[in-house]
């Protein structure tokens, strides 16, 4: 058997993916197959092809790293799942494919009922955000979070979780167009940093005060500024450089705010502690199962019309997540 691919083959720009096949490939003891339901698109998927993230795999490969799907089959230690279960999958690449491989550790069963582009759209942004805000920075109700690139698919979950526990928020994005999206999602304030200067900005809204906690997926040029915009006792939170450079910190803010810089990296902790992230997962489906919780879908696309997707996420004009569909 052999299913449709959308490939990359050297590192370079998203422009030298192509659509190909790829055989249905050996499954390892612990692999799980699954049939490609729906993918959501994160801006790691861009690095990957380019070779700028932290791992690189070996070609050709698929980018892609969240899906829905259902199961073909199952490895000869696989215990969880068995061919025909509905399932949801975050595997480190490879899900912008009809078939998909992904370790039993980061599969699990996709709750009845729940539709499918929402299902490939949670684990990612919402995985790591209810890690950032619950885990790492403790966010306590009547805090004030501020969050930059808001109105993409993590910064629109970070508005979205952070009201749910109680947060007052701080959307700051690109355009009013943006900032109107991240209005529609309960954002209390908004800053427009291609127009507005952010730190004095933040100062204004929280006279003087500072944000309790800083969720930058941005990095760039807006991380020092995001870093002196925290409170007492705040916490800056690294959640990613969508801007593309990675920013130095001085140090001595730490130091003269009593502020915590905190790196938060949902992939690993998927591996490192499964328990808890496995808990994560279930708090959020009781979330969207009671309609508190959805992840907002701007587009649609396919295989073949992948690229342009990713593109648009790579020069971060997408707002939400973006699905593609085999």
């Amino acid at each position: 058997m052999a299913g449709r691919a959308l490939l990359c083959k050297v590192w370079g720009p998203l422009e030298s993916l192509e659509v190909g096949v790829l055989p249905t490939p050996t499954l390892g003891p612990k692999d799980v197959l699954i049939g490609m339901k729906a993918v959501a698109l994160n801006f790691p998927d861009t690095l990957i092809v380019e070779g700028k993230y932290q791992f690189k795999p070996p070609f050709p490969f698929a980018p892609g790293s969240e899906l829905s799907g259902v199961v073909k089959a199952v490895g000869k230690d696989v215990t969880r799942f068995v061919i025909g279960d509905e399932v949801i999958a975050a595997p480190l690449f490879g899900a912008l494919a009809e078939e998909v491989v992904a370790p039993e550790e980061r599969v699990m069963k996709k709750p009845a009922g729940m539709d499918w582009d929402i299902a490939a759209a949670i684990t990612v942004s919402h995985g790591t955000t209810i890690h950032a805000l619950k885990d790492r920075a403790q966010l306590k109700p009547g805090e004030i979070l501020l969050v930059l690139g808001a109105a993409g698919g993590t910064g629109l979950s970070a508005i979205e979780l952070g009201k749910l526990m109680g947060a007052r928020v701080i959307a700051a994005a690109s355009s009013p167009e943006k900032l109107e999206v991240c209005r529609q999602m309960g954002a209390d304030w908004f800053i427009d940093y291609s127009r507005e200067d952010l730190r004095t900005r933040v100062r204004q809204i929280t006279d003087d005060a500072g944000a309790d906690v800083v969720y930058d997926p941005v990095g760039g040029p807006y991380a020092e500024a995001a870093l002196r915009s925290t409170a007492w006792n705040g916490r800056y939170l690294v959640i990613g450089f969508a801007h593309g450079e990675i920013p130095k910190l001085p140090a001595n803010l730490l130091l003269l705010k009593g502020c915590a810089a905190m790196g938060v990296f949902w992939g690993d902790f998927v591996r490192r502690e499964p328990e808890k992230s496995e808990a994560n997962m279930q708090e959020l489906f009781a979330h969207i199962a009671a309609g508190r919780v959805k992840p907002q879908v701007s587009g649609h696309f396919t295989l073949d019309t992948a690229v342009e997707a990713l593109r648009l996420i790579a020069h971060r004009k997408a707002t939400g997540k973006i699905i593609v569909k085999p």
